[in-house]
């Protein structure tokens, strides 16, 4: 089994991903680049299903992470591609996404006593 570090790991990286595809775009330029928004949606993607994996114990010990809502994110991304508001995901890439990154990090400093590079 994976260690629980390494899927915080994960979440950080994606969430620099998400913030190097999205600098400089305004949301219009986001919203007709469906190159950028696909891989928005990838790494949201992959953020939410790395939070699914961690354990419901630390989860638990981090209730300032909106971890039931990352997930759900990640649900409606994924089975309800066509559907997507890409009003949403814009605002989840430049607000919510930069503080998960900044409280995730604080949980593998806390936890793991390894903050991401």
């Amino acid at each position: 089994m994976r260690r629980e570090e390494l899927y915080l790991r994960d979440i950080c990286e994606a969430s620099d991903s998400i913030a190097r595809f999205i600098l400089g775009l305004t949301p219009a330029e986001f919203r007709e680049s469906d190159l950028v928004g696909s891989a928005v949606v990838q790494k949201l993607a992959v953020i939410g299903e790395a939070a699914a994996r961690v354990s419901a114990d630390l989860r638990s010990r981090h209730p300032e992470i909106p971890w039931p809502e990352i997930i759900a994110f990640r649900n409606i991304l994924v089975h309800a591609y066509f559907g997507i508001d890409w009003g949403v995901v814009w605002l989840a890439a430049v607000k919510q996404v930069p503080v998960l990154r900044c409280q995730v990090a604080a949980v593998l400093d806390a936890e793991f006593d390894s903050p991401p590079a």
